[in-house]
């Protein structure tokens, strides 16, 4: 009777190991606290024309619980983590309150870890800190400080990492991996986020640290993972690519940038890469000099999107048995539209949310001003590359108004990062549209001060040269106000590409001084315009955000300007 309980035990056992542990990885990234849904939509496949999409409205943080919730009771062993950028560029409800309220939903989501994003550092380090560990922020009488403005706050309950950010000691800032084990076999979760970091934040808050390679870290302490004895190892980078197909073809066509260049630069210990910060959707699977068949997936951005990947561990190697590895990508639909049913939406983070969004109401809801017809933030001819948005002139001309007084500035003109520039500004309804104070800093949600600075005219052209360095495949345009104008020849070389640079129509003089307008994050070097740390006799100015608002006030009824200031060479 024994031996045959013990024999009954060996098979169970025996057919376990054959049989694995399955375990499910849900990943979002780019979160950017829309905790609202908004208008944010994705465009999938329609069921009933493979040849056309069709508009979904997805996102929201009571859906994306929602649909978590359910791949969670599907099966027994799961992860569930964010690639980047949870935090910063996000709507009112979220900055407003200092990003608590994202947190507290992640809380309530069950999030596993969160590897840090370039974004978390918008606001520095010590306040990434205190957004990770918990505590109240000073109160400041600016857009995004009010804290604990629900009570005492208690941080994060999931683990931060970071694995290629050091501190002045030369140890990463957060925790570098994160081990959890299933059915008895060890996982290891390594974190790192895009070395650019430094480019593309403020150099103030992060004063100190180091953002080491993304591919050396990764490897490094894969390899120290594996001399612990965990042979299951998942790479989570803030850092992307983007490809040409759909979602969810793992041919991936047309992939290209950063995360794929990685990609061939990792060991043979790492199963899996989990991406982030081209808000791109993919699931590919590619060949790397090291290893055949490696997944490699995003989700988009905004909530709109999970990336899930069912994996099986082998008890006796301790690894992920690759050839039963499942990827896909699924849109987090909040509204049923065609043969895309919407999923339930969690009772406890909706509450939470709405609870936050009745905080903001009376600042977000309130009317600034009108237009006439959407504002976008791209160009409409997908074809050519973007020179200057519609977005783009009208912030910059607004930045403009509110430093061309000589108490102001005196500036004679303004220049606006794209990347700042986060949302369309939208006219839905029959024109004139009202626009609201929580659609402005949807647009521009990184509270930053206006700087007026003079440059010569040789400082003001070497400064729009860069706008693609050389090595840099597509150029980064600054935009410009009313006042600004030139033709970009993209056939010439570096440093003869501006021409006919003019300033209220005359031409720019290399040793002239003028004064021009850019935000603070520009005039710190961000972005790589680095010529701007030349610039002297600096005047600090208002919010960006008030810049904008007092424009649109100014100008009822605004229609966007259709003529680009900056002309392409044909």
């Amino acid at each position: 009777m024994i031996r045959a309980i013990f024999l009954t035990l060996a098979l169970f056992v025996s057919g376990a190991q054959a049989a694995g542990i399955p375990l499910r990885l849900i990943a979002f990234n780019d979160f950017h606290g829309h905790l609202e849904p908004g208008s944010n939509t994705l465009a999938l496949p329609d069921p009933d024309d493979s040849a056309r999409t069709v508009q979904v409205p997805t996102g929201g943080a009571a859906w994306l619980a929602g649909l978590i919730g359910q791949l969670r009771q599907e099966v027994t062993h799961t992860a569930v983590f964010s690639a980047g950028d949870m935090i910063g560029a996000a709507p009112l409800v979220s900055s407003l309150f200092r990003h608590e309220p994202t947190i507290q939903v992640m809380n309530a989501i069950g999030l596993d870890f969160g590897v840090v994003g370039n974004h978390e550092f918008d606001a520095g380090a010590d306040e990434l800190r205190r957004i990770a560990v918990g505590g109240c922020g000073k109160n400041a009488a600016d857009l995004a400080t009010t804290s604990c403005v629900t009570g005492a706050y208690a941080g994060a309950k999931f683990r931060l990492l970071a694995a290629n950010v050091e501190g002045a000691d030369g140890r990463p800032i957060f925790s570098p991996t994160l081990v959890k084990e299933y059915g008895g076999v060890k996982v290891g979760f390594i974190g790192v986020v895009t070395r650019k970091t430094p480019s593309i934040v403020k150099r103030g808050g992060i004063a100190g640290l180091k953002f080491r390679g993304e591919a050396a870290t990764l490897n490094r302490y894969a390899a120290q993972l594996k001399r612990q004895g965990v042979e299951a190892i998942v790479a989570v980078l803030h850092e992307g690519g983007a490809v040409t197909t759909d979602w969810n073809d793992t041919a991936c066509g047309g992939a290209s940038g950063e995360i794929f260049s990685i990609a061939e630069q990792l060991s043979g210990d790492i199963d899996l890469v989990f991406s982030a910060h081209t808000h791109q959707g993919y699931n590919c699977v590619v060949d790397t000099p090291r290893q055949k068949g490696l997944r490699v997936v995003q989700a988009t951005s905004y909530g709109r999107g999970v990336s899930v990947v069912d994996v099986v561990l082998d008890p006796a190697t301790r690894d992920v048995d690759r050839t039963r590895t499942d990827s896909r990508n699924i849109a987090v639909v909040n509204q049923a539209r065609g043969k895309y049913p919407a999923v339930p939406k969690d009772p406890q983070v909706a509450q939470l949310v709405a609870e936050y969004a009745a905080l903001a109401a009376p600042r977000a809801d309130r009317p600034v001003g009108s237009i006439l017809e959407s504002i976008s933030n791209s160009t409409p001819d997908g074809s050519r590359e973007a020179t200057d948005s519609a977005a783009g002139r009208l912030i910059a001309d607004a930045q403009l108004a509110a430093t061309a007084a000589p108490a102001a500035g005196g500036a004679q003109v303004a220049l606006m990062n794209g990347g700042g520039i986060r949302a369309v500004l939208p006219c839905t309804t029959q024109p004139p549209c009202s626009v609201s104070f929580g659609q402005v800093f949807t647009v521009q949600p990184f509270g930053n001060n206006l700087v007026v600075m003079t440059l010569t005219g040789h400082q003001l052209k070497a400064l729009l040269e860069d706008q693609q360095k050389p090595g840099a495949k597509e150029p980064r345009f600054l935009q410009p106000s009313r006042t600004l104008a030139y033709t970009w020849n993209r056939s010439a070389a570096y440093g003869e590409r501006v021409r006919e640079l003019r300033l209220n129509e005359v031409a720019v003089k290399p040793e002239a001084r003028y004064r021009v307008t850019v935000n603070n994050y520009l005039a710190d070097g961000g972005d790589g315009f680095r010529r701007l740390l030349e610039g002297s006799q600096r005047n600090g100015g208002m919010l960006d955000v008030d810049a904008l608002v007092e424009f649109l006030q100014a100008h009822p009824g605004y229609a966007p300007e259709r003529n680009p200031r900056i002309r392409l060479a044909d």
